[in-house]
Protein backbone atom coordinates (compact mmCIF):
# COMPACT_ATOMS: atom_id res chain seq x y z
CA UNK A 1 0.00 0.00 0.00
CA UNK A 2 3.13 2.29 -0.57
CA UNK A 3 2.38 3.21 -4.02
CA UNK A 4 0.33 6.78 -4.27
CA UNK A 5 -2.09 4.80 -6.84
CA UNK A 6 -3.91 2.72 -4.15
CA UNK A 7 -4.08 5.64 -1.82
CA UNK A 8 -7.96 6.05 -1.17
CA UNK A 9 -7.97 9.76 -1.99
CA UNK A 10 -6.33 8.68 -5.37
CA UNK A 11 -9.19 6.11 -5.90
CA UNK A 12 -12.00 8.52 -5.22
CA UNK A 13 -10.48 11.09 -7.90
CA UNK A 14 -10.43 8.60 -10.45
CA UNK A 15 -13.73 6.96 -9.90
CA UNK A 16 -15.26 10.48 -10.22
CA UNK A 17 -13.39 11.21 -13.44
CA UNK A 18 -14.72 8.01 -14.80
CA UNK A 19 -18.16 9.08 -13.53
CA UNK A 20 -17.75 12.34 -14.90
CA UNK A 21 -16.32 11.02 -17.90
CA UNK A 22 -19.57 8.68 -18.60
CA UNK A 23 -21.91 11.51 -18.32
CA UNK A 24 -19.90 13.52 -20.44
CA UNK A 25 -19.85 10.74 -23.15
CA UNK A 26 -23.42 10.73 -22.82
CA UNK A 27 -24.44 14.17 -23.43
CA UNK A 28 -21.86 14.56 -26.32
CA UNK A 29 -24.03 11.54 -27.79
CA UNK A 30 -27.09 13.29 -26.61
CA UNK A 31 -25.66 16.88 -28.50
CA UNK A 32 -24.68 14.62 -31.67
CA UNK A 33 -28.52 13.33 -31.58
CA UNK A 34 -29.95 17.08 -31.01
CA UNK A 35 -27.92 18.06 -34.22
CA UNK A 36 -29.28 15.42 -36.59
CA UNK A 37 -32.54 17.05 -35.95
CA UNK A 38 -32.03 20.36 -36.26
CA UNK A 39 -32.01 21.50 -39.92
CA UNK A 40 -29.40 23.43 -40.97
CA UNK A 41 -30.02 27.15 -42.27
CA UNK A 42 -27.51 26.98 -45.50
CA UNK A 43 -28.06 23.96 -46.83
CA UNK A 44 -24.75 22.94 -47.39
CA UNK A 45 -23.64 19.10 -47.02
CA UNK A 46 -21.34 18.44 -44.31
CA UNK A 47 -21.82 21.95 -42.29
CA UNK A 48 -22.73 21.33 -38.76
CA UNK A 49 -22.73 23.34 -35.50
CA UNK A 50 -20.53 20.55 -33.78
CA UNK A 51 -22.15 20.81 -30.67
CA UNK A 52 -20.09 17.63 -29.21
CA UNK A 53 -17.23 19.74 -29.70
CA UNK A 54 -18.38 21.78 -26.56
CA UNK A 55 -18.32 18.88 -23.61
CA UNK A 56 -15.15 17.61 -25.74
CA UNK A 57 -13.23 21.08 -25.19
CA UNK A 58 -14.31 21.46 -21.41
CA UNK A 59 -13.22 17.74 -20.63
CA UNK A 60 -10.12 18.85 -22.31
CA UNK A 61 -9.79 21.63 -20.49
CA UNK A 62 -10.78 20.06 -16.83
CA UNK A 63 -9.85 16.69 -17.61
CA UNK A 64 -6.86 16.64 -19.74
CA UNK A 65 -6.16 14.95 -23.04
CA UNK A 66 -6.65 11.07 -22.34
CA UNK A 67 -10.39 11.81 -21.14
CA UNK A 68 -11.22 14.01 -23.68
CA UNK A 69 -9.91 11.99 -26.39
CA UNK A 70 -11.42 8.73 -25.00
CA UNK A 71 -15.09 10.75 -24.38
CA UNK A 72 -14.65 11.41 -28.57
CA UNK A 73 -14.13 8.33 -29.15
CA UNK A 74 -17.16 6.59 -27.16
CA UNK A 75 -19.57 9.28 -28.71
CA UNK A 76 -18.04 8.62 -31.92
CA UNK A 77 -18.71 5.06 -32.00
CA UNK A 78 -22.12 5.39 -30.47
CA UNK A 79 -23.27 8.45 -32.94
CA UNK A 80 -22.31 5.53 -35.29
CA UNK A 81 -24.24 2.93 -34.53
CA UNK A 82 -26.92 5.02 -33.57
CA UNK A 83 -27.34 7.57 -36.04
CA UNK A 84 -24.66 7.61 -38.95
CA UNK A 85 -23.13 4.00 -40.21
CA UNK A 86 -20.03 2.87 -41.10
CA UNK A 87 -18.78 5.41 -43.37
CA UNK A 88 -20.17 8.40 -40.75
CA UNK A 89 -18.29 6.75 -38.11
CA UNK A 90 -14.84 6.14 -40.35
CA UNK A 91 -15.57 10.57 -41.05
CA UNK A 92 -15.91 11.07 -37.59
CA UNK A 93 -12.94 9.32 -36.37
CA UNK A 94 -10.71 11.24 -38.98
CA UNK A 95 -12.34 14.33 -38.17
CA UNK A 96 -12.41 13.58 -34.47
CA UNK A 97 -8.89 12.17 -33.97
CA UNK A 98 -7.10 14.65 -36.18
CA UNK A 99 -9.36 18.09 -34.32
CA UNK A 100 -8.26 16.47 -30.71
CA UNK A 101 -4.75 16.14 -31.39
CA UNK A 102 -4.56 19.78 -32.62
CA UNK A 103 -6.84 21.44 -29.74
CA UNK A 104 -4.42 19.55 -27.52
CA UNK A 105 -1.47 20.79 -29.07
CA UNK A 106 -3.03 24.38 -29.69
CA UNK A 107 -4.17 24.10 -25.62
CA UNK A 108 -0.83 22.87 -24.26
CA UNK A 109 1.02 26.30 -25.85
CA UNK A 110 -1.20 28.22 -23.24
CA UNK A 111 -0.74 30.77 -26.55
CA UNK A 112 -4.53 30.17 -27.22
CA UNK A 113 -7.63 30.78 -25.79
CA UNK A 114 -10.05 28.69 -25.57
CA UNK A 115 -12.52 30.15 -28.66
CA UNK A 116 -8.73 30.12 -30.74
CA UNK A 117 -8.62 26.15 -29.75
CA UNK A 118 -12.10 25.68 -30.45
CA UNK A 119 -11.63 27.30 -33.96
CA UNK A 120 -9.28 25.37 -34.82
CA UNK A 121 -10.76 21.85 -33.74
CA UNK A 122 -13.73 22.90 -35.94
CA UNK A 123 -11.11 23.18 -38.78
CA UNK A 124 -9.42 20.10 -38.44
CA UNK A 125 -12.36 18.51 -38.00
CA UNK A 126 -13.99 19.58 -41.20
CA UNK A 127 -10.14 18.92 -42.66
CA UNK A 128 -9.96 15.28 -41.66
CA UNK A 129 -13.48 14.37 -42.47
CA UNK A 130 -12.26 15.72 -46.36
CA UNK A 131 -8.91 14.46 -46.35
CA UNK A 132 -10.78 11.13 -45.61
CA UNK A 133 -13.14 11.51 -48.46
CA UNK A 134 -10.42 11.90 -50.75
CA UNK A 135 -9.36 8.62 -50.05
CA UNK A 136 -12.14 6.71 -49.82
CA UNK A 137 -13.16 8.53 -52.95
CA UNK A 138 -10.07 8.60 -54.61
CA UNK A 139 -11.10 12.19 -55.90
CA UNK A 140 -8.56 14.85 -54.42
CA UNK A 141 -10.99 17.42 -56.40
CA UNK A 142 -13.03 17.30 -53.32
CA UNK A 143 -10.65 19.53 -51.67
CA UNK A 144 -12.35 22.35 -54.00
CA UNK A 145 -14.77 22.16 -50.71
CA UNK A 146 -12.10 23.14 -48.02
CA UNK A 147 -12.37 26.93 -48.60
CA UNK A 148 -15.94 26.64 -47.92
CA UNK A 149 -15.57 24.23 -44.55
CA UNK A 150 -13.04 26.53 -43.55
CA UNK A 151 -15.22 28.97 -43.06
CA UNK A 152 -17.81 26.85 -41.62
CA UNK A 153 -15.41 25.32 -39.24
CA UNK A 154 -14.20 29.15 -38.12
CA UNK A 155 -17.76 30.26 -37.25
CA UNK A 156 -19.17 26.89 -35.64
CA UNK A 157 -15.15 26.87 -33.78
CA UNK A 158 -16.07 30.15 -32.79
CA UNK A 159 -19.79 29.98 -30.99
CA UNK A 160 -19.17 26.22 -29.75
CA UNK A 161 -15.32 28.45 -27.91
CA UNK A 162 -17.32 31.23 -26.55
CA UNK A 163 -20.12 28.89 -25.40
CA UNK A 164 -17.92 26.18 -23.82
CA UNK A 165 -16.13 28.62 -22.03
CA UNK A 166 -18.99 30.65 -19.83
CA UNK A 167 -19.73 26.93 -19.19
CA UNK A 168 -16.58 26.11 -18.25
CA UNK A 169 -15.70 29.00 -15.99
CA UNK A 170 -19.48 28.26 -13.95
CA UNK A 171 -18.51 24.42 -13.31
CA UNK A 172 -17.56 23.55 -10.08
CA UNK A 173 -14.66 22.00 -9.71
CA UNK A 174 -14.71 18.20 -10.71
CA UNK A 175 -12.26 16.82 -7.91
CA UNK A 176 -11.45 17.48 -4.46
Amino acid sequence: MSSQAKTPRNSDRRTRLLAISAMFAALALIFSYVEVLIPVPVPVPGIKLGLANLVIIIALYRMGFRYAFTINMVRIVAAGLLFSGVFGMIYSFAGGILSIIVMYLLYRTDKFSMVGVSMAGGVCHNLGQLLTACVLLENTGILSYFSVLLFSGLVSGILIGILAYVIEKRLPPFTE
